[in-house]
Order: C-alpha cells, then sequence, then structure tokens
C-alpha cells in the first residue's frame, strides 16, 4: 500500500514542478529547471509526512558464528599436561588467533564453576562438565554457537554423565582430549554410604565400592577405623586387571554423638595415586528414635510408598493415620508427613501452625490448597490451583543441600510423571529445588523443594511417587534412588528437631575445604514466636583448643552467619544469647574434609570424550593436534553466518532533520525568486 502512495507523491510533485516550470518560462526566469526542481522537492517532502508517515527500513546484519572455547581449569589438568603446559597454552592462543580472523571467539574457564579469565590456572577442585555443556546452551540459545570447543581430560566428579545428558546444541562438538589415556595401577574407593541417622545400641551397615584397575592379583583387606581403632576388616581378592565390588561393614551404635568413620585399602606395588585409597563417612547416633507421623487424606499407594522406604531404618519409629484419626495432639512426633492434607474435611491448618513441626507437604487431589496457602507463615510458599494435569519432574542438577546416589539422573530422566493440580508453586525465598516442573520441554516452578526455619518444611507439588518406585524397579531392578530420595527428605526435617527456645544448626555435618559454611539460629520467646532481638555469639573451636569468635548476622527474624571456608579438620561450636535475662546455648560439631576430588582417578578418559564428540557432530583430536581443529571448524558447513534482517520503523514526524530540509528547500526557492524578481 505505501507504493501506491509514494507514486501518488511522485505524480503530485513531478505535476507542481511542471506547471512552475511553464510560469517561470513565460516570466523569463533564467534558470526555470532549478525553481521548478525545488517546488518539486518541496511538495514531494510535504506530501510524505501526510500520505507515508512513517518510512519502513531493512538492514541485513551479517553474524559471525561463535566458537566456545570451554577449557577445563581443574587441578587435574595441570599433572596432565605435565612439562607441556606452555606448549599447550601457546597452541591454543594461535588457534583461537586464528578463528578470530572468521568467527567470535569466547573462552570459558570451567570446573566446578564457570569463570570468564584465568582460564589456564587449573585450580578449582572438582570438575562438572555437565553443568558447563548446560550453561553454554542456555548462554548462546538464541545466538549462532556454530562449534564448541571442549578441552578436557573427560574426568567429571561433580553432576551427571554428560554423554547421558539430554541437551538441544545445534552446534557442533570438538573434544581435545587432555592427558595419556594409558591406565596406570590403581586400587581405589569410589564411594561410601550409610545412614546419616541411627540410633544408638543398634547395628548399621556402612558400604564402599572398591575399583581396581590393572590390579590382577591383588590380595589384602579394607579396613574401617574410628581414630586409631580397628572395628572391621574385609578380604579384596582381584581376580583380573577390571575389578569392581561392593564391601560391607557391620557396625555397633554403642555411643551417641557424631562418629567419623576412616575407610581405606593399602596401596599396591606401582602405584602412583594413593589419594584414592581412603574415604571418611559421618554417622551420627542419636539416643531415642524420632517419631513419624504419616497422615493421609484417604488411603493412597503414596503412603505405603513411604513408609517402605523407611521401614528397617532404626532411628525412625513410624506411625500411620487417616484423617478421620487424625492425633489431637502432635507434641510426640519429631515430623509430620501430610498427603493430601489438610483437606476440606479434615480442617488441620490451625493445629499444624500451632504445633511449629517440620512438615513434609505432599499436594494429592484432596488437598484443601486455600487452607495450604493460609499457612504461609509456616511454609513461606503459596500454591496456584488448576485442573489436575500430569507433569514431568526433572532433577535439578545444583542441588546440595544432602548427598543423592549418583545415577540419580539417569534414573530420574525415566520416571512417569506426577498427577497435579497445580499450576505455580511459589517457593520461598532460599528454599532448595529437589525437582523442578517440565511442561511443553520447558522447566518450570518448583515440583520437590526443602527449606529451612525453626520448622524445616518440604513440599511435593503433586501425587503418584509410588509410580516412581515402580518404575525404578521396572528398570533398573531396585528403588533405591527414589527411596534414598525419600529417607533424605525425612532426615532433612528430623536434624537438630526439639523444643528448645534457642538453638543453632548447620545445614550438614561435613563440609568441603573448597565451600562457604553457613550456620543459622533461631529463638523463640514464651508464645512460641520466632524473635531476634537480642545479639548471638558464636565460639569455633578446632581439635587443638584454638578458638574464633563471631556474632550472628539477622535475617528476617532468624540469625545466619556465613563463616567462609575453612582448612580440613573437627570443629566445634558454641552459639550463647541473653533475652529476658535468661542465658541460652547451643553447641554442636562439624567437619571439614581435605578431599582432593581430582585426584580421585587419574588418566584420560578419551572414550566419553569420543563419545561426545560424536554425539554432537563434530571431532575429537588430543592436545598436541589442538592446531588441526582450525581446517575442521573452517571446513564445517554448519559453522556457517547468519544473516540477520532487521526492520525498522522510521516516523518521519519525529525527524528533526526532516523539517529542516523542508524549510531549506522552500528558503531557497524563496531566495531565489526574490533574486530573480520572480515572485
Amino acid at each position: 500500500m505505501q507504493l501506491v502512495y509514494w507514486l501518488i507523491a511522485i505524480v503530485i510533485s513531478v505535476g507542481a514542478g511542471y506547471w512552475v516550470f511553464r510560469a517561470d518560462k513565460r516570466r523569463a526566469v533564467p534558470y526555470p529547471w532549478l525553481t521548478s526542481l525545488l517546488r518539486s522537492l518541496l511538495v514531494f517532502f510535504t506530501l510524505l509526512l501526510v500520505l507515508v508517515p512513517t518510512i519502513v527500513i531493512t538492514k541485513n546484519v551479517v553474524e559471525k558464528p561463535v566458537v566456545l572455547l570451554l577449557q577445563d581449569n581443574s587441578r587435574s589438568i595441570g599433572p596432565a599436561l605435565a612439562g607441556d603446559s606452555l606448549t599447550y597454552r601457546k597452541s591454543v592462543n594461535d588457534l583461537t588467533t586464528r578463528l578470530s580472523d572468521k568467527y567470535k571467539v569466547i573462552q570459558w574457564g570451567f570446573g566446578s564453576i564457570i569463570q570468564n579469565d584465568s582460564i589456564f590456572r587449573y585450580h578449582q577442585a572438582a570438575t562438572d562438565i555437565s553443568a558447563a555443556l548446560s550453561r553454554a546452551q542456555e548462554y548462546f540459545g538464541l545466538q549462532n554457537l556454530g562449534a564448541l570447543i571442549l578441552a578436557t581430560d573427560g574426568r567429571f566428579n561433580e553432576g551427571m554423565n554428560p554423554l547421558y545428558q539430554q541437551l538441544s546444541l545445534h552446534s557442533s562438538l570438538y573434544a581435545v582430549a587432555i592427558g595419556d589415556s594409558v591406565e596406570q595401577k590403581d586400587v581405589r574407593i569410589t564411594r561410601v554410604y550409610a545412614n546419616k541417622l541411627v540410633t544408638i545400641n543398634s547395628s548399621f551397615e556402612v558400604r564402599a565400592d572398591i575399583v581396581a584397575v590393572l590390579s590382577k592379583g591383588y590380595s589384602n583387606s579394607a579396613v574401617i577405623k574410628e581414630g586409631d581403632n580397628v572395628l572391621a576388616t574385609v578380604p579384596v581378592a582381584v581376580s583380573n586387571d577390571k575389578y569392581d565390588r561392593a564391601v560391607s561393614f557391620t557396625i555397633k551404635a554403642a555411643k551417641a554423638g557424631l562418629h567419623h568413620y576412616t575407610i581405606s585399602v593399602p596401596e599396591i606395588e606401582g602405584e602412583q595415586n594413593v589419594t584414592n585409597n581412603r574415604r571418611d563417612i559421618f554417622v551420627e547416633v542419636v539416643e531415642e528414635k524420632k517419631n513419624i507421623l504419616i497422615a493421609s487424606a484417604a488411603p493412597h499407594p503414596d503412603v505405603n510408598a513411604i513408609k517402605d522406604a523407611l521401614s528397617g531404618l532404626e532411628s525412625y519409629k513410624l506411625t500411620v493415620c487417616s484423617a478421620d484419626n487424625f492425633p489431637s495432639s502432635l507434641s510426640g512426633y519429631n515430623v509430620i508427613i501430610l498427603h493430601g492434607l489438610p483437606s476440606p474435611r479434615a480442617k488441620i491448618a490451625t493445629q499444624i501452625l500451632a504445633s511449629k513441626k517440620p512438615v513434609w507437604f505432599i499436594l494429592g487431589s484432596q488437598a484443601d490448597l486455600r487452607a495450604f496457602n493460609s499457612m504461609e507463615q509456616l511454609t513461606h510458599s503459596s500454591v496456584t490451583a488448576a485442573m489436575p494435569h500430569d507433569v514431568v519432574g526433572v532433577y535439578n542438577p545444583a542441588f546440595t543441600t544432602f548427598t543423592l546416589p549418583q545415577n540419580i539422573q539417569s534414573v530420574t530422566d525415566k520416571m512417569p510423571p506426577l498427577s497435579l493440580g497445580i499450576s505455580n508453586l511459589s517457593s520461598a525465598p532460599g528454599a532448595s529445588i529437589l525437582f523442578s516442573q517440565k511442561v511443553g520441554g520447558q522447566t518450570q516452578s518448583a515440583l520437590w523443594t526443602l527449606q529451612q526455619g525453626v520448622a524445616p518444611i518440604a513440599i511435593l507439588a503433586g501425587e503418584g511417587i509410588w509410580r516412581w518406585r515402580m518404575y525404578e524397579y521396572k528398570n533398573f531392578g531396585d528403588h533405591a534412588v527414589i527411596d534414598e530420595c525419600i529417607r533424605q527428605t525425612v532426615a532433612f526435617l528430623s536434624a537438630n528437631t526439639n523444643d528448645k527456645p534457642f538453638s543453632a544448626s548447620l545445614q550438614k555435618y561435613v563440609w568441603s575445604d573448597q565451600e562457604s559454611i553457613t550456620l543459622s539460629a533461631h529463638l523463640l520467646n514464651a508464645n512460641n514466636e520466632q524473635v531476634n532481638t537480642p545479639d548471638v555469639q558464636l565460639t569455633i573451636a578446632d581439635s587443638a583448643g584454638r578458638k574464633q569468635n563471631f556474632t550472628f548476622e539477622r535475617s528476617g527474624t532468624a540469625y545466619n552467619l556465613n563463616i567462609g571456608i575453612w582448612a580440613g579438620g573437627s570443629y566445634t561450636y558454641t552459639a550463647h544469647t541473653t533475652y529476658n535475662d535468661k542465658q541460652y546455648s547451643s553447641t554442636g560439631t562439624f567437619v571439614v574434609e581435605s578431599i582432593p576430588l581430582e585426584l580421585m582417578a587419574s588418566g584420560a578418559d578419551y572414550p566419553l570424550l569420543y563419545g561426545l564428540a560424536k554425539k554432537y557432530n563434530g571431532g575429537f583430536v588430543t592436545a598436541k593436534n589442538v592446531a588441526s581443529l582450525y581446517d575442521s571448524i573452517s571446513h564445517n558447513d554448519r559453522v556457517k553466518p547468519i544473516i540477520q534482517t532487521n526492520t525498522e520503523t522510521v516516523p518521519l514526524i519525529d525527524r528533526k532533520w526532516y523539517f529542516f530540509i523542508i524549510l531549506l528547500i522552500a528558503v531557497g526557492e524563496w531566495l531565489l525568486r526574490k533574486y530573480w524578481l520572480a515572485q
């Protein structure tokens, strides 16, 4: 339509110019074509303001493809490069310089986190390849990411196996293998397992996974100790060069408190990496069982699933009831699990609020969501009602509140959807998300969350967890992962439950020497309301008796304190305050482990890197041949520029220069006519 208006403006302006040309020719104007041209331009530009008030301008912008270098910056890369560190760095810099002529090159270092500078320091204490690839996909999702260069030894100790990661990367991945693929003699303990809480005078099991490489003929014993006291031994006899076995120890919980156990296997002759021959594990022995109440609005297989997952744990005493016989008093219970409660028939919201007990809300189809939202001062969360629908749960790899089995991602990826009657779960600030909702391929609000507080809270926004246990058994032969999610959630709720008016606690007993340690404290007044009026002091002592003093910071109605990173060792803490002329104190213990994760395995994992390159249509080279990637990338038809077409609508009335042009033309014609006396 705009073309028609342009043609009308041109025709009228040409007609006006022709009329002026004939008139000025009769007046014997020296240059009639000049005045007619100025009149045509004046009419044309003026008509455009009326007929075409906006002009559409189309611009084509060529966008270079992005080449992202993901450089492993963890501690294992330095030894893997040995004396070739400077040579490798020069080769990489030469490659990126050549690539910069045709592509937009971005360099990231990764380990446990992503960094944009100092990517060749090799200082990070852990490696998470899956998180680095996920970050690349999120950051460059709408950009022209042409190629991704992953330079690493392929050894990861955090996150999931990147080969089983489901990413929508449309770029080619080129793997640069750093280190020697030749395996060395190694006997190592890969993982250890034990219940976090056990009851005094009960027996409990501690398991350890032992892996041996090129160690055929090795014969010795795995030993578990507490201090210098040997508690049990298990023989280990390696019959081939690929050995993988779980050993089990049975320990008697004879004394209450936090117990530090050490599991070790002697080194084999010629073994170079002996750091991984030892692992530590911590178990808290409590003097009495925790009373767990499981209440449901109606009989449901989820209740049996939770009961089965918790059965056999000596530290818990389970009570199962329905809404019809819900206890009149909750004082005797340490943790309350509510399935479909509160409901329209069972109005227990006021009773739950008054109890100030840790609660796990499972929002089944019979739950009264309005009553749930009324407990916001306890849950600090709210939900939005919706028609019943199915939602797939997505595990959050950044979840760190407690440790779950390493294969949790591969297990939960095969789980069926849960049934939800809500559209959104608004989590409390600082809540930890274990699972999120996945709707239409997009990860949305939380599905399974946990949060600290005077009374810890867990929320599962749907029902059907019994199907998860059933599908795990169908696909993997057991339901260890889902059971561990249930057990750890209850352990999180039952930890530090007491009726003391003042308490100070940590999220966990065991910390790494690479993470900041955070403590929280809570003070209750005579009405069991949380207050933080007085100052709270903290004293931390190490095993040598050296002490450091701190003061808690106020956060809402509670107290929080980040004491930073601490060296490996055992520590005790005492928090104390004065309120209404009464002295209150709370004590505890925590341990900082110096676990060099990057030294737990040696050598490069060539099969993993080759698999990634094949999965994402790229290539595989060793660190010595990194320069050859230039030819591979430059000849890759998938790595090409994109022409972006940008359309801009320009309103002429907003352009001052446009009116200046009209004024200049009008003044020019007027001056010429004055000069030639042709008015």
